[in-house]
């Protein structure tokens, strides 16, 4: 359940992310779009055994923004996301990042600290720091999935982004796979699919992103090391 929980779990629900190749022509910045604020609740399985929930929620006070993520299977796992950032114009600045996990009692956490300035990111995992170059800008698993969004509602998706991960900084693509409408216990929702391009076959991720909840992923579907885990969309509160 370990391995399943941390590599399936949090990489679907944190990076939850989303995707397509826009020609748009980028807006300016006077008719740029911004997500709103929003809370969500989902299920999810994995390998039909285990079920759990999960919550997002996006606040903001001012420019200073903050992305929680909980997601417990009862009696055996929880796991917590925290993201901070700031908006300029439709572009996503992380400032720092938390990522804890407990299975059966036992956990860890992974913290990043952003420095654009310095294009560096500061991550600390098991209680060793280190400090990573960040050519381009790059994202925590939340962050990356704010971005993501920001840029399909303003037509200027480019695919390619940057995340920051416990010992380095990785190149992760997106494509746009099509569109349709699918049911979730939520509701019934117009959404595109997007899936994260992953170098390893026995990997796949698909997310279902319904553009009426400012690209909000309503479906999740993930298979790694042969386990498969499935989210949905519940509420919207």
């Amino acid at each position: 359940m370990s391995t399943i929980f941390k590599n399936t779990l949090l990489r679907s629900t944190a990076a939850a992310a989303v995707i397509g190749a826009m020609t748009m022509t980028a807006p300016t910045l006077a008719s740029a779009k911004n997500i709103q604020p929003s809370t969500a609740d989902y299920s999810f399985t994995i390998e039909d055994k285990y079920k759990g929930t999960a919550t997002r929620t996006l606040t903001n006070s001012g420019n200073a923004w903050k992305y929680n993520m909980s997601a417990r299977v009862a009696g055996v796992a929880s796991a917590s996301q925290s993201s901070s950032f700031s908006l300029s114009g439709t572009s996503v600045i992380p400032s720092d990042a938390n990522t804890t996990y407990k299975v059966f009692g036992i956990g860890r956490t992974h913290k990043l600290s952003f420095n654009p300035s310095k294009k560096q990111v500061v991550s600390n995992y098991k209680g060793k720091s280190q400090t990573l170059s960040m050519p381009q800008q790059a994202f925590d698993d939340l962050s990356l999935e704010i971005q993501i969004r920001q840029d399909l509602l303003n037509g200027k998706f480019s695919g390619n982004y940057y995340m920051a991960k416990k010992d380095k900084v990785e190149k992760t693509p997106f494509k746009k796979s099509g569109s349709a409408k699918i049911t979730v216990p939520a509701g019934t929702f117009d959404t595109i699919r997007v899936d994260r391009v992953h170098d390893d076959n026995s990997r796949s991720t698909s997310f279902w992103l319904a553009p009426s909840l400012d690209y909000l992923p309503v479906k999740v579907s993930q298979v790694n090391d042969g386990k498969k885990m499935d989210l949905e969309l519940t509420k919207i509160r």
